[in-house]
Formats: C-alpha cells, structure tokens, sequence
C-alpha cells in the first residue's frame, strides 16, 4: 500500500494565506514533507530559510482566518490554519530533534537565530484575541464528540496563552515566553557541554572491579584522545554509573562523584567551570511567577495544574507526603543494611556520598548473589528488541517490521507498525549515547494521526524513541543492562500512545491533549513486562554462548526487585516535592539550595554534600516540560501499577500476564483514546472504578 503523503504538492486553500514565493523543496529537506523526511540532508544552512518561509505562510493564514468575512466554522479554520500551523511544526520539530541528538556548534547557532521568531509567532498565535473569538463563536452543535473535546481544550489554552490579556500585560507576556524559551535553551546547552566536556584521565589499575566491557570503551575513548594505555572517565551514565557501582578505589569515585554532580554550577572545576545554570534557574523562576501572576494565578504551580488531572498543589503535596510516610522506614532499614555492611565487611565507619552506589551493588551482590553485570550479558540490544516487539505484537494485535529511511545517525533504525496490512505509524530508535546528544530517554512525536482537512487523507503518526545505552565493544553487539531495558520498555509505553491513537483530530490524538499527570501511564504500564519470566525468557541471549536467562538467574532479580526500593521512592518523592515547592513558594531570598535542603531535611535519609548542585541539571523542570509535574511519575505510577494489575488478574497466580483480550481492552480505552477525552475517564472505562493506590505499594514492596 501506498501511506506517501507527500505534502509540499498540496494547494494553499486561499491565494491570501500564502506567500508568493514557492517552497524549494528539492533545495531544502525542511520544506520537504514527503515521506521519508531527508534526516541526512538536513545541514545547518537550511534551517533559517525554511523556518522563515514557514512562518511566513503560517502568519498569512492566521491573518486570514482572523478576517471578519472569514467563517467561523472547525473545518474551515483548521483547512487554512491548521494545515499551515502543522508543517511549521514539522519542520521546526526536526530542527529541535537533530540540535538534541547531533548538536555540532552551526546547528546549535542555527537553531538560537531562529528559535526567537518561532517563539514570538507561537505564543502571538495562543494570545490572539480574533483567533479566540473564532473558536468561541463555533457552534458546538455542528462538532462531534472529538472535535467538541479539542475546541475546549483550545478555549483554556487560549486564556492561558494569554489571550484575555490586554495592553501592556499582553505584551509582557509575549517577552515572557520569548525570554523563557531562550533560558531553557541555554540552561539544556550548558547541561550538554559541562557533561560532553568533561576529561579525566586515569590508569586503568585505579578502576579495578569496572566491567571489562566499560574498560574497553573508556581505553577507546582515551586513545582516541591521544592518551593511549590510559582509560579517559566521562559523566554520560552509560560510563559514569558502572565506575560508582564497582570501581574498589575511593578516590576516583569521589573524583567523578563530584565532577557530576557540580556540572553546570558554580562549584564546576576545571574547562567546564564556566557554564553555570544557577542564574539561569533562577531568572526562569523568576518569569514563571511573573507569567502565573499575569494570568491571575497565586502562584506558578497553580497554573501548571490547570492543565492537569491533581486538583491543587496542597493536593499534589499530600499525594506525595504519603507516600513518603509509607517509604520512610523503608528507606530508613535500607541505609541501615549499607551502614552495617561497609562497617562489617569494608571496615568504613562513615560512607560518603560516593560511597552508596558502590555499597548498594556489593551488598545486591552478597544478598542475592548476581551482579547487574552478570545479567547484562544475557540481554544483547538485538535480541532485546525482538523480545520487545513480541510483547507489543502479542498484545495489541500488530506487526512491527523495520522499515529503512534516512536518519541522522547509522546507529539510529526506523520501524513501521502495521494491523492486517494497514498502516499504523511508525519510529525512529536512536539507542546510543554519543558527544553531542543530551543525555537521557524521551520520546518526541515527530507527526501525529490526522484527517487532513486539505483533501489529503489519514496522515498517520511518526514517534522518536530516544535512549542513551552504552555502545557494543570488540565487534559484540550493545549489552543493556536491565534498568536499561526497563527504559526502553517505558519509552516504548510512550510510543504506543501516540502511535496506536485512532483519534483523527491532531489535537487530541496520541498524546496530544492528554494530561501531563496521565501522560505515563502507558509508559510505566510497559515496564511491568520487562519483569515476567515469559517475556525474559523470549528476549534474552548470553552474548557468547546464546543461552536464554537461566531461571535460578532470574528467581535471583525477583528476589532483588524491590531492593532498596523505599531509597529510590523516597528520592523521586524528594524531587517532586522540591519542584512543587519551588514554583508554589518560591525560595528564601532566591536561595534555591536552601529549599532543597528543607525537602531534604523533611524526606530524605541520605544527604548529599553541601557542594552538591543537583538543580543546576535538572533538565527535567527547567527545560524539559515537567515544570510543578515531576509529580507525574508517581501519580501515574498510581495508575499504571492498577492498570498492570488487571493483567495479573486475567492471568491468575503463576499466569501469563500477555492476555490478548486485556490488552485490546487496553489499546481501546486507554492507547486508542489518546486525549480524546478525560484521562480519568478512559482509566475508568478501563479498569471498571476508580483507581487505587494498592497496586502500586505491592509492587514496590511496600506492603
């Protein structure tokens, strides 16, 4: 079947919403929507060409559709707007894609000279009072279920985007978002380079205990640098984590412990020292307050609720001081077990900070026998994806082939999902960590599902799933460890939400207009399976000898699966309380740390030291959209546990959780939906009642 969409032969609906010179798509790959997008075309030069004669077309058809004579009619508006709105998006999304996964200097430059004006045009767009007047004046009556749910969302995103705004409180607003925009960029650049520009150079008998894979990559990565016989130590985690967790010398753990957690601060050493986020962080808040306070809000937390499915930061702030009482002792016997152990075995009387991951993995080690290290050889990347695949394609009812386009990496893979033939959507995996990528896993929709209103068809959605896995060494193919399989797992949850959405308006398909609060349940929902013995045994291979996971092996991880587990909840729950109080209270005298140390002092069990700048890298909430939302991860994890747990129902004790009829009901209600209407709703509609809180305390252990 053909699914082409070849969009830049497309007629503008009206001569006046477009400019009169014609689109050089063979020129430029930004102007080019066919499929596939020319990824390995796509050179800094093209970028503020085509993001200027997209902005321009974009511009004409709002003046068009804000006209007087123009009707007030969905159809109509979204053939005009809508259309010319969607490939700025496209193109301007490809440009932010590739400045995340292949900065190089020019592209980073590019993407700064241009982003002001597509800042100033998107938030002139959800300011525009004609606009607004246009979309109340639709007559409901004429809307179905879906365009009817997408016009309301479009109302409140209109007043938040300040369209009920006048004058001089208008225009402030629009320098608010530009000046935002710009912070956010610059605090990621600099969470980028202080990571990418670290070296450090040490002889390999002072990294004793480091996997032979790791030691091989970091006496590449020296060479490769000039240093020959030595091992070159980095901050990407694929390098960094494996030196805390195994390497017997203190001394080059405290070395690295500190140069990670001082990136982009003012406790930076060294070429980097010079790139520190902490004014940066707190001009951002600073807006953000100012912004809230603009839009009649208390505080900047309330405004970012207004979107979401938690009633109110108080609410927010209880949901999560439960949950840390509930961990609490928890976490409290498990630095008690690290304390006795250093003390008995090690002869420490007092660890450091730098001393806890390095005793989380030897006391996992003598507890339960296994090494993170030895399971990581039993998951090869290739054999990982087939398993992966297996669980989805026995699920949901579809096929995922690999479908080969142009990409911006050779390591990166596209995939094509289809059911009985027909086109779904499909993916780009970018699974590797490399100099100038950021750091992390996301997954960005690149093209969401569309009844075009130009004539054009279904357009169907396009997802990035972006991980940062270390690299094969020696010819072998890439070992995951299975934390990392666990990511690939969720950021997979989050590609089938947008890419299985039978939703036809683009607002509100996939994850488009779901709330932020909701937005990982799929993806949480997805880990789950990286845990069951039938998956593993599927998707596991010893790199040597081809071997599956051996069951004694796997009754080992059960066993240790809830390790420590009240540590890490009450970590995340010291994140999520230190992001709803900063944008609820503000700081004492713009002391961000201070703050920090309060939530600590209420929550935590370990302290960190005070030269520690964990804010200064939290891209999270100060460039990546999770501004008052970390909480998201628990509260959906609420959601998702109770989700999974109807799965373990259908199967009964002992079971095979890959229940084809629970996971269609799933894909209906839940992927299918997309934000279509009230993620509640759709969970309710799921699972039958309203969601409890058990399934998530029994999963962690907690109960």
């Amino acid at each position: 079947m053909n699914d082409r969409a070849d969009l830049t032969t497309l007629a503008t609906p009206d001569s006046a919403a477009a400019p009169s010179t014609e689109i050089p798509a063979a020129d430029n790959p930004l102007l080019d929507f066919a499929d596939p997008p020319r990824f390995d075309a796509v050179q800094p030069q093209h970028v503020q060409p085509a993001i200027e004669t997209l902005l321009q077309q974009a511009d004409a058809a709002l003046q068009r559709v804000t006209a007087d004579d123009f009707p007030a009619e969905w159809t109509a508006l979204a053939r005009t707007l809508d259309v010319a709105t969607e490939r700025l998006a496209r193109a301007w999304g490809m440009v932010s894609h590739l400045n995340a996964v292949a900065d190089t200097p020019a592209l980073r430059a590019a993407y700064n000279a241009t982003l002001p004006a597509v800042t100033e045009f998107w938030t002139r767009l959800g300011a525009d009072e004609r606009l607004y007047a246009k979309f109340k004046a639709i007559d409901a009556g004429t809307l179905d279920a879906t365009q009817q749910r997408a016009r309301a969302l479009a109302l409140r995103d209109f007043v938040l985007g300040g369209a009920e705004l006048q004058g001089a409180a208008k225009a402030r607003f629009a320098a608010i978002q530009e000046r935002q925009a710009e912070l956010a960029q610059k605090f990621s650049e600099n969470a980028l380079d202080a990571t990418d520009g670290y070296r450090a150079y040490v002889e390999p008998s002072t990294l004793a205990g480091v996997p032979d894979d790791v030691l091989t990559a970091m006496r590449e990565a020296a060479r490769a640098d000039g240093h020959d016989g030595q091992c070159r130590l980095s901050l990407k985690l694929p390098l960094y984590l494996p030196v805390m967790q195994f390497a017997h010398d203190r001394d080059v753990r405290q070395r690295l412990y500190r140069a990670y957690g001082t990136r982009a601060s003012d406790q930076a050493e060294g070429d980097t020292a010079g790139l520190d986020n902490g004014p940066i962080l707190r001009e951002i808040l600073a807006l953000r307050a100012e912004e809230a306070a603009l839009l009649g809000y208390p505080s900047f937390a309330h405004l970012s609720l207004a979107t979401k499915m938690a009633p109110s930061p108080e609410h927010v702030l209880g949901f999560l001081r439960d949950l840390a009482q509930r961990a609490r002792s928890f976490a409290q016997q498990d630095v008690a077990d690290m304390r006795a152990f250093a003390r008995d075995r090690l002869g420490w009387d007092d660890p450091q900070a730098w001393d806890w991951t390095y005793l989380a993995e030897q006391l996992r080690q003598e507890r339960y026998a296994y090494s993170e290290q030895e399971v990581k050889a039993y998951f090869p990347l290739p054999r990982v994806l087939d398993g992966l695949f297996h669980v989805v394609q026995t699920l949901f009812d579809v096929v995922i082939d690999e479908d080969p386009a142009p990409t911006w990496h050779p390591t990166v893979r596209r995939f094509r999902i289809e059911r009985h033939g027909r086109l779904l959507g499909q993916f780009y995996l970018d699974p590797h960590a490399r100099a100038g990528k950021r750091g992390g896993a996301w997954m960005d929709d690149a093209r969401s599902r569309w009844c075009r209103p130009d004539g054009a068809g279904l357009q169907t959605p396009v997802a990035h799933l972006v991980c940062n896995f270390a690299e094969g060494v020696q010819g072998k193919p890439a070992l995951l460890t299975h934390d990392d399989v666990i990511t690939l797992f969720h950021e997979f949850g989050h590609g089938l939400h947008h890419l299985l959405t039978q939703v036809d308006e683009h607002a509100v398909a996939g994850i488009s207009g779901v709330e932020w609060d909701a937005v990982e349940l799929p993806s949480q929902f997805m880990e789950n399976f990286a845990w069951e013995w039938g998956v593993l045994q599927r998707m596991t291979a010893h790199v040597d000898t081809g071997e599956p996971l051996p069951r004694a092996l796997y009754d080992k991880m059960v066993a240790a699966r809830n390790f420590q587990s009240g540590l890490q909840l009450l970590r995340q729950i010291e994140y999520a309380l230190f992001d709803m109080r900063l944008h609820l209270e503000g700081t004492p005298d713009g002391n961000v740390m201070a703050l920090l140390q309060q939530v600590r002092d209420e929550v935590a069990v370990l302290q960190p030291p005070a030269w520690h700048r964990m804010p200064h890298t939290f891209s999270h909430i100060f460039a990546g959209g999770y501004a008052a939302g970390y909480y998201s991860y628990l509260w959906a994890e609420v959601l998702s546990a109770d989700a999974y747990a109807a799965f373990e129902e259908a199967a009964g004790p002992g079971g095979d959780t890959l229940q084809r009829a629970t996971g269609e009901r799933f894909r209906r209600e839940i992927l299918e939906t997309g934000g279509s209407r009230p993620a509640l709703e759709s969970f309710r509609a799921f699972r039958g009642r309203e969601p409890r809180i058990d399934a998530l305390l029994r999963h962690r252990g907690l109960v």
